[in-house]
């Protein structure tokens, strides 16, 4: 008589979220295209019906993916651009947040840099940065109004801001050095101070 005991069937919800933490692992190294749906059912410990029954192909499953890791990055910079802040300290927050969530949930990231999701044809990140650029420009609006800038300018301005954050943190989910709060620092000296503003040692004002 055998002591094993016996294996505890999984709920739906649970499957379903077995079955996305399985394909967002698989989807970050290899892609959409090339991730079978033999090799999410394998790890995931399924047969192919299962994924269909939960997501309808593998693009569905990817589509679901993408969603998520979308969805938890922007409530994470929009929290962080919601609270009552200077400016700056908003932008400090804004950037930390990104650069948390690429420590946190690298997979995550690294699935919203690569193939666009038929929901997200223009692509999943570009979509996010969006949002956020309209966040941006809304926040900082009287801080533009306030140094002589148009309306047009402050819309522009808050492209070029949010664009170096991203591009940055692209660089630093390989780099990680130095560490987070100093790459933020940095990126808000870089922004508030300009090239022949910069401070020599910067240092994030929200962390004091």
């Amino acid at each position: 008589m055998s002591n094993t005991p016996p294996r505890t069937r999984m709920t739906a919800l649970q499957r379903r979220s077995q079955l996305i933490g399985v394909g967002r692992g698989l989807f970050a190294v290899r892609g959409l295209d090339g991730t079978t749906i033999e090799e999410i059912a394998a790890c995931a410990g399924v047969s192919k019906p299962v994924i269909y029954e939960h997501f309808g192909s593998k693009e569905g499953l990817y589509t679901e993916v993408v969603d998520c890791e979308f969805h938890i990055l922007l409530d994470s910079i929009s929290a962080a651009l919601a609270e009552e802040a200077k400016p700056r300290v908003l932008v400090e927050r804004a950037a930390l947040a990104l650069l948390t969530y690429i420590e946190d949930r690298t997979e995550g990231f690294r699935i919203l840099m690569r193939d666009a999701p038929p929901s997200q044809p223009e692509g999943a990140f570009s979509t996010l940065l969006s949002h956020v650029t309209a966040r941006v420009e809304h926040i900082l609006s009287d801080e533009f109004s306030r140094r002589g800038f148009s309306g047009e300018d402050g819309a522009m301005y808050a492209q070029m801001l949010v664009g170096m954050v991203a591009m940055t943190g692209q660089w630093w989910q390989d780099s990680r050095q130095p560490d987070k709060h100093t790459v933020a620092a940095h990126l808000v000296n870089l922004a508030w101070n300009g090239l022949t503003g910069l401070k020599k040692d910067p240092e994030l004002r929200s962390e004091a």
